[in-house]
């Protein structure tokens, strides 16, 4: 229950492979830098106090990473460097991983169920007052009715663009109707309250 003076709780759940994909556009493709989750993190915070009223701050108290993870047999070496520079940003943002092994047809099987549990529990728990679902995945449209019914609200987060090759980032419909607040990260950089915020959500290129 609020109080006067509470902090607000806030939990980030990201859908990984969904986040990767939106991070590896804006670095290649965008050559903004690279999209960083401390400064992400400070955003959900800026941003749902102005969504939230009452609290005396805001503050993220959890967060994890959902995500298939390749065997060192079945992954490249590239796929290995990345995945371990992956953890480590992982846990400087003190984010906590949460992978599944990858299936024989290089599918990921498993981790949006993962997620959703992973999100009900914190929830179910009384920790955490806001979810932040870092996705586009409808799949999540149960999880949002029974965090709703605690009490919880929800913040989806996303990304919308196009690349070079064609492939899309989105988020599906009705998940965007469910959520009780959503924001398009990509859209943050033309609009006038929020460009600074956009800016230093990004790393240089050299520091990578």
């Amino acid at each position: 229950m609020r109080t006067s003076g509470s902090i607000c709780r806030i939990g980030v759940f990201y859908d990984g492979s969904f986040f990767a994909y939106a991070q590896r556009y804006l670095y290649h493709e965008r050559q903004l830098g690279w999209l960083s989750f401390q400064p992400l993190h400070i955003f959900f915070e800026s941003y749902l106090a102005q969504k939230e009223q009452g609290y005396s701050s805001y503050k993220v108290v959890y967060a994890s990473w959902h995500q298939g993870l390749f065997t060192t047999t079945r992954a490249t070496e590239e796929q290995l460097r990345l995945d371990r520079n992956r953890y480590h940003d992982l846990m400087h943002a003190g984010i906590e991983p949460k992978y599944l092994p990858v299936s024989q047809q290089n599918k990921e099987k498993g981790t949006d169920i993962a997620m959703a549990v992973d999100a009900l529990q914190v929830g179910l728990d009384d920790k955490v007052d806001i979810v932040v679902l870092v996705t586009g995945d409808g799949d999540f449209v149960p999880l949002v009715t029974a965090l709703n019914k605690q009490g919880i609200r929800v913040l989806a987060a996303f990304f919308e663009f196009e690349d070079s090759r064609g492939k899309r980032g989105f988020i599906n419909e009705r998940l965007l109707n469910r959520c009780n607040y959503a924001v398009d990260i990509i859209k943050l950089e033309h609009n006038k309250d929020f460009k600074d915020a956009f800016s230093s959500l990004f790393r240089k290129q050299s520091d990578r």
